[in-house]
């Protein structure tokens, strides 16, 4: 069930941020994700709204949206992938906001195809300024 992210559950979501990301990005250095935890944890998780999707008292994903249009994370923990899990929090969030925003980057192909399918058109392919690695900008409207 997808629910509002209470922030005693940090933990959780956090650990499944930074498994999912060691797991997804294999092209960038585990350090990178380590080394952005606690800033992720501090100052991006406190301005986002974020849902969870929760069974059985497991958090098995979440999503978060900054400045109501941005989708800031998209994590399902890997033994849950291939559930419907991300595609749930997806179209919650476009049951909410009439537009989203995502970058993902172009190596995580897998990532890249599920935006796809859930509707979501390149915009532009850009550097992200943190880790410069290439990244698309995605977009999806009502």
């Amino acid at each position: 069930m997808i629910k509002d992210f209470e922030k005693n559950k940090i933990d959780a979501v956090m650990k499944i941020w930074l498994d999912t990301n060691i797991n997804a990005h294999h092209f960038i250095r585990e350090n990178y994700w380590v080394d952005n935890y606690d800033v992720v944890k501090e100052q991006y998780m406190p301005m986002a709204r974020t849902f969870i999707y929760e069974e059985d008292s497991i958090i098995k994903g979440f999503i978060s949206i900054i400045e109501g249009f941005f989708i800031g994370a998209l994590f399902v923990a890997k033994e849950y992938q291939g559930q419907e899990i991300g595609l749930k929090l997806i179209d919650h969030c476009k049951a909410l906001y009439s537009k989203l925003e995502l970058a993902v980057y172009v190596e995580n192909i897998d990532a890249v195809n599920f935006y796809k399918r859930c509707g979501f058109k390149i915009q532009v392919e850009q550097a992200n300024k943190d880790s410069g690695f290439t990244e698309y900008l995605m977009d999806w409207q009502e």
